[in-house]
């Protein structure tokens, strides 16, 4: 992970534009790389009031915050296995007016 550059911006040469390029591509890739995240500790502030954490032991703040992270990962998995469920009753149901079809016909 980068960051951008710390002091006074350096003048920009013909020999420098490269790496100048370069590091720009950088940044913009560990941007990418940083909004997914970002995005998830959103969410844990939105929808699952990791935001209001009253704990008043370093211990506890912990074992709040995992069990958090850990309700939003089985959420997510949950998510998964409902949606791969609901599209197998599709198909199921998609095949079953086939045959009905085709024994009318």
């Amino acid at each position: 992970m980068a960051g951008p550059a710390l002091g006074r911006p350096r003048k920009v040469q013909k020999e420098d534009k490269r790496e100048m390029w370069r590091v720009k591509e950088q940044l913009r890739r560990d941007e990418r790389y940083r909004i997914p995240i970002e995005g998830k500790f959103g969410q844990g502030k939105r929808r699952f009031s990791l935001n209001k954490i009253m704990s008043k032991l370093a211990s506890t703040s912990e074992a709040t915050i995992g069990i958090i992270f850990l309700v939003m990962n089985l959420e997510k998995l949950l998510q998964a296995f409902l949606f791969s469920l609901l599209r197998f009753f599709i198909k199921l149901i998609f095949k079953a007016k086939k045959r009905v079809l085709l024994l009318a016909s």
